[in-house]
Formats: structure tokens, C-alpha cells, sequence
């Protein structure tokens, strides 16, 4: 079986945060394209067509680091059948962007795709008629995406002697098959076949065919795919069908059998073999059999929704937890129609991800500093959100740094405010209160809470592609209480979602609307900096995937805390996982944390939880510490499997969770009933 390891994480310069190279935090995402060499060939590359794949195609296996493609390859334009073929099959990386309908010849070709290479739709101008796509044994990292592929059907539907696919590959690996649409061939649209592994296919449009996607075809079970937001329709087999997968994570995908129509599914998602299958968040409709199993096949099923199916519907036996190989994040499956309604096949405007897809459903409001959209500031834009409001309004800020304060008060939910630059740092809002600040009005200073450059107090918020920042000068304001807060949020279903949170002390504070209130917040593939307590409230708060930069004082010295949890006796805490905490600071100088009993309370019971995380030598080998006459031995601290210099072994200093423990302390123990999910 092909050995796993999850993708690496690029350096971070010290100091300087960088875009995370996480395979969930790249889905979808912009990656710095190639410099085209000089040749009336090359073409500015379209704004999508350098991303990376999520899924198992991100991750690192049989010497292939993820999935890119092309990028690092010259970027041409075709609009002939010869001019495809000879990019597409070329040794070296190319990005090959077809702008015009291509017609095989003769019908029913193939071309056979080398590696390193993207094949990418100019908007939906990419058309291939007639023929497709084979990968052979040994091809790796090509991304087929944003192209219509169609039209090879020789007039007999169950085709036995036109073997003429969308896509076909024989022992390729890690390849991405994203925003087509895949119909009308003469056999199947997509065959991942003879041990081919590490594939990820998503944002299809499959339809109007006898065989959808056949995986498999091969005693060995070695293949492991990842499946998502495709919508399959007017299909009648293989939904797919999955033959000795050893791991099928099946997500978020739309299979529709249309009443009235002349094609009949007759079965859907089917797992043959030793097939280990994780199928989740999906939704059926109409389909006959919707998912079948052998019996030495495995499936496992969460959170799907069948609508007028009939037949077989089976489940069993043990899979595999995806996460343990890429992080990626579910859709409500209530959205799941809808979303791959609008959003699923080639985007008719280049640069439209996935992530603007689903928020075009939604109310938009834009924000520029230089007047080109409908605000100028951050703040206007949240007032112009009607108060009591049912539905996501999405505030696009555009790039610039935004000097200003913003509050999302608590009758304004479902707001999202997300930067439109490429980069997080692109977008920046930042203010420099401080708890001793004084407030112009001369009725007093600010305090904590309220020196926060962005206050959260709406439910189901989002924030997403941006840096809050709060840059108070400590030196310069010596005489006056120093708490800088960036981010606070005291809100239930907070998702912050590749974001920069940045300051001194007390940079994020996770507080909830009442001591008695609920505040769940999702901190995913980000980075928090600072210095003192800077993780810091009451609210149950993950921070998952991301890194915590440490940062020296402004006197130069090294000596802080991460955390200060303030959590309500049977409450969970703050949870931090599968993150990274650096910094350019001396070693064993900083703790993990302290108990914060708020006001003296002696009635809370701070948790802090750090697993699966590496730390640098900065953490101390005591890594916990007492606050205000509170004993951290009194509250609950703990560790489990961090790695890296600062990490140690089990003792009275540093408890560690035992296995079975370290199960009640996941992340989805933190969540509970809330799936965070972008909308």
C-alpha cells in the first residue's frame, strides 16, 4: 500500500507570515502562476488555472509533492486539435488554456496527456468534441479543469466496442479533475483505473450517459480518491463505482435521477471489493439503489439525505477518518442541490472560485478605499446590513488597509466579511486602541473588550482572506493598561478561515454573550501572533491547522503566554490542533498558558487542550503556569502527541491526555452539533 504523509507546509520567515500551504486552505485558492517564456504561444494565465488540488491529490506520495499541474511551466493558449496535442503530450510543464471548441479526429480520440501539466478552459470557451483524455501508466501531476468534454456517443447506449472516455487514466497518480462538464461519450465520462491513486474530482457536471465514473478495475487495492461537490445526473450506472478503492472519501455530492427523462439510474454510489468507503453529506434524489455495497466492501455513511430513492441503501463495516490524510471542509447537505446547481462545471468567468460561486447566491456588498465600490469603509457596510436579517450577506473588501474600527452587533447575523485580494495580506484592517486608551468623548478608556479593532457580537459570522490587525505602540504608551485586543468575538458559530489575527498582548479574544451563553469559534488555516494571553476568553475555541507566531516584546525580550482560557465549569475550553507554534523569540520562554479566572471567579474551570502540534523550543518544559493566585493544577491542562523541540514527555508538570482521553478532546468534541462551513 503507498505510504501517506500529509502535504508539507512552506518556511514561514520569521516575523513574516505567509500564505499556509495546507491542502484545505489551497482548494480553490490562487497560487503565484508561471513566467512565461517568450513565444507567440504565451498567454496571460487565467486567474484560476495555477491553483493546487485538495483532496487526496494534495497529499504528498510516490515522490509527488500534491498536485499543481503545470504551474511551473510556460503558459500557452490553443485553439487547433495539433496545438493541443503537442503541449498536452510535451515533456516539459506547460499550462495549456484551450479557448475554442477543439474537435477530435478521428472521434473517439485520446489524447495521451504527459505530466506536469494543466489543461484548463478559457472561461467556457474550452470545448473538446468527439474524444478526450487518457493518462497513462506512471503520468502524475496534470489538472484537467474549467472544459466541456462531450460528445463521442456512436448511437448505441450500453457501447461495448467504443471505448471513447472523457478521461481516462491507466496508473497515473495524482491528478484533479475540477469545474468540468463531462457528457454524451461513447463509454464511460471518467475511468480512474489499473491502480491509479491520489485523484480528486470535484465540481463536476456529469450527465446525459450510460456509464458515469467507473474507479477501479484492479485486484490490488492501492487507489485512493476524493470525490466532491460533483453533480451527477441523467446517469445510469456507476455513480460511481468504486472497485478496491483501499480509501473513497465521497462528499457533498448531488446524484439526481430526473423523473420523466428517457435514462434510468439503476444504481448510485456503489462500493465493490475491499472498497473502504466514507461517504458523507450527500444528496440523492429519485435514484434506484442509491448506495449498494458487497459484502467484503466497507462503507460508512454521515449526514446524507435520500429524496424519493427506492431499493437498496447499505452501509457497513469500518473506513478511515479522512482528516488523518487532508483537511477539507463539509457544505451543509441541505445545500447541496442548490450549490451544485449554480455551481458546479465550467466557470463562465475566469477567476470565479468556489468560494464566490457559493457567495453569489448571497447578498453582496463591496467595499473599496478608493471609492470603486458601494462603500468606502468596513463599518458602513456592516450598518447597511438590515438588522434581523435570515440570510449570508457577504462584505467584499477589497485590497488596501483599512484604518478603522468595525462592530458586528449581535442583530446582524450571518454576515461575512471576506478580502477579494489574492493574498490575506492583501486586505488589512487595523486600529491601535488599548485598554487604557482614552475614549474622546472623555467618559473613560476603552478596557479590554473594548479596544477591539473588530468586535463580533452577530452569530453565524464569517471572516475570511484578510488581516485584523491591532498595532498599538507599547513603547511609545508606557503609563497606560496595554491590553491590544485585534479580534474579539462573543458570538455562537464564528468561522475564521484563513485569516492573519495580529498584535501584542491579548490579540484575540474568544469571549461568548454571557458567562451562561454558549460561543463556539472555528479558527482554521490561520495564523494568530503576539505575545501575552493572546489566545484568550471563555468561548469553546478551536484553532485547528494554523500557526501561532511568537513574538518578542517591544523591549526585545522573549517571555509570554499563549493562552488564558476563562472557560465556565463544564464548558470545553480552548482546544488547539494539528497547528504549529514558532516565532523568532529565545528558547523556553514562553508558556503554553495560564488559568484566567475572570474578575476572581472562582466558580470557572479554564481548559486549554494543545494536541497534534508541533512546538518550538520557545515553549517552556513547565509548560503551564499559575495566574492571580489561581493554580493552572486546579483547572484542566493538558497535552497529547505534540512534536517538535518544545514538546516533552509526560509528568506532574506537563500532564499529557491518555488515548482514551484524547477521544472526548477532538475537534468535533468542540463543535458539537455545528459543522462550520463556507457560505
Amino acid at each position: 500500500m503507498a505510504q501517506h504523509r500529509r502535504r508539507r507546509t512552506t518556511a514561514l520567515a520569521l516575523g513574516v507570515p505567509l500564505a499556509l500551504t495546507a491542502a484545505g486552505g489551497l482548494a480553490h485558492g490562487f497560487l503565484p502562476g508561471a513566467q512565461p517564456r517568450a513565444s507567440a504561444t504565451t498567454t496571460a494565465a487565467p486567474a484560476w488555472a495555477t491553483a493546487a488540488a485538495d483532496g487526496f491529490a494534495s497529499v504528498d506520495a510516490l515522490g509527488q509533492n500534491g498536485t499543481y499541474g503545470g504551474r511551473d511551466g510556460q503558459i500557452v493558449s490553443v485553439r487547433t486539435l495539433a496545438d493541443l496535442e503537442r503541449y498536452a503530450t510535451a515533456s516539459e510543464p506547460y499550462v495549456v488554456v484551450v479557448a475554442a471548441t477543439i474537435t477530435m479526429n478521428p472521434v473517439g480520440k485520446e489524447i495521451k496527456v504527459a505530466s506536469d501539466k494543466t489543461i484548463v478552459g478559457s472561461g467556457t470557451s474550452g470545448q473538446i468534441v468527439g474524444g478526450g483524455f487518457f493518462l497513462g501508466p506512471g503520468v502524475h501531476n496534470v489538472i484537467i479543469r474549467n472544459l466541456t468534454i462531450r460528445d463521442a456517443y456512436q448511437g448505441v447506449w450500453n457501447d461495448k466496442d467504443h471505448d471513447f472516455d472523457a478521461v481516462q487514466m491507466d496508473g497515473a497518480h495524482h491528478v484533479w479533475i475540477d469545474h468540468n462538464d463531462l457528457r454524451h461519450m461513447a463509454d464511460g465520462l471518467i475511468d480512474v483505473r489499473k491502480d491509479s491513486t491520489h485523484v480528486t474530482v470535484s465540481w463536476n457536471r456529469l450527465s446525459q450517459d450510460n456509464k458515469a465514473f467507473g474507479i477501479g478495475w484492479t485486484e490490488n487495492v492501492v487507489t485512493d480518491i476524493t470525490v466532491h461537490h460533483n453533480w451527477i445526473r441523467e446517469t445510469e450506472q456507476r455513480n460511481p463505482s468504486t472497485d478496491n478503492a483501499a480509501h473513497a472519501h465521497l462528499y457533498n455530492n448531488f446524484l439526481e435521477d430526473v423523473a420523466g427523462t428517457d435514462i434510468n439510474s439503476s444504481y448510485g454510489n456503489y462500493a465493490r471489493g475491499a472498497t473502504r468507503m466514507v461517504l458523507e453529506n450527500s444528496w440523492f434524489q429519485g435514484f434506484r439503489n442509491p448506495v449498494i455495497k458487497d459484502s467484503t466492501a466497507s462503507i460508512v455513511q454521515k449526514g446524507n439525505t435520500f429524496v424519493g430513492t427506492s431499493g437498496r441503501n447499505e452501509s457497513g463495516g469500518t473506513a478511515f477518518d479522512p482528516t488523518t490524510y487532508y483537511a477539507y471542509t463539509l457544505d451543509r447537505t441541505t445545500d447541496v442541490p442548490a450549490l451544485l446547481k449554480s455551481g458546479a462545471g465550467p466557470r463562465s468567468s475566469i477567476g470565479t472560485t468556489t468560494a464566490t460561486a457559493k457567495a453569489a447566491a448571497a447578498t453582496t456588498l463591496t467595499v473599496a478605499k478608493d471609492g470603486s465600490g458601494q462603500y468606502s469603509t468596513v463599518q458602513a457596510a456592516v450598518n447597511a446590513v438590515p438588522a434581523g436579517n435570515t440570510s449570508r450577506v457577504v462584505i467584499s473588501v477589497k485590497p488596501g488597509t483599512y484604518r478603522e474600527l468595525v462592530k458586528v452587533p449581535s442583530n446582524k447575523p450571518h454576515v461575512t466579511i471576506q478580502g477579494s485580494g489574492s493574498s490575506r495580506n492583501d486586505t488589512v484592517i487595523v486600529y491601535n486602541n488599548a485598554s487604557g486608551t482614552p475614549k474622546p468623548d472623555g467618559s473613560g478608556t476603552y478596557g479590554t473588550g473594548g479596544s477591539a479593532t473588530v468586535a463580533v457580537e452577530a452569530d453565524d459570522f464569517q471572516a475570511r482572506n484578510l488581516t485584523i490587525s491591532n498595532d498599538f505602540d507599547e513603547k511609545a504608551h508606557q503609563n497606560i493598561a496595554q491590553q491590544a485586543v485585534a479580534l474579539r468575538t462573543a458570538a455562537d458559530k464564528v468561522f475564521l478561515d484563513s485569516i492573519i489575527v495580529s498584535g501584542d498582548q491579548d490579540t484575540l479574544l474568544v469571549d461568548t454573550a454571557s458567562k451562561d451563553r454558549l460561543g463556539r469559534v472555528y479558527t482554521r488555516n490561520s495564523y494568530v501572533i503576539g505575545n501575552v494571553d493572546f489566545i484568550f476568553g471563555r468561548a469553546t475555541a478551536v484553532i485547528d491547522k494554523s500557526v501561532i507566531t511568537l513574538k518578542k516584546r517591544w523591549d526585545g525580550s522573549s517571555a509570554g503566554y499563549i493562552t488564558a482560557p476563562s472557560t465556565a465549569a463544564n464548558r470545553k475550553g480552548i482546544l488547539i490542533a494539528n497547528s504549529t507554534v514558532n516565532g523568532d523569540v529565545s528558547s523556553a520562554s514562553f508558556y503554553l498558558g495560564r488559568p484566567w479566572h475572570a474578575g476572581g471567579d472562582a466558580s470557572l474551570d479554564p481548559q486549554a487542550t494543545v494536541r497534534n502540534t508541533s512546538l518550538s523550543a520557545a515553549v517552556k518544559s513547565a509548560p503551564w503556569t499559575d495566574m492571580s493566585g489561581f493554580s493552572w493544577k486546579d483547572d484542566r491542562f493538558a497535552e497529547y502527541k505534540n512534536s517538535g523541540a518544545g514538546a516533552g514527555a509526560a509528568s506532574a508538570d506537563r500532564p499529557q491526555l491518555s488515548d482514551a482521553q484524547a477521544t472526548g478532546q477532538e475537534v468535533a468534541d468542540w463543535l458539537g452539533d455545528w459543522t462550520p462551513s463556507t457560505s
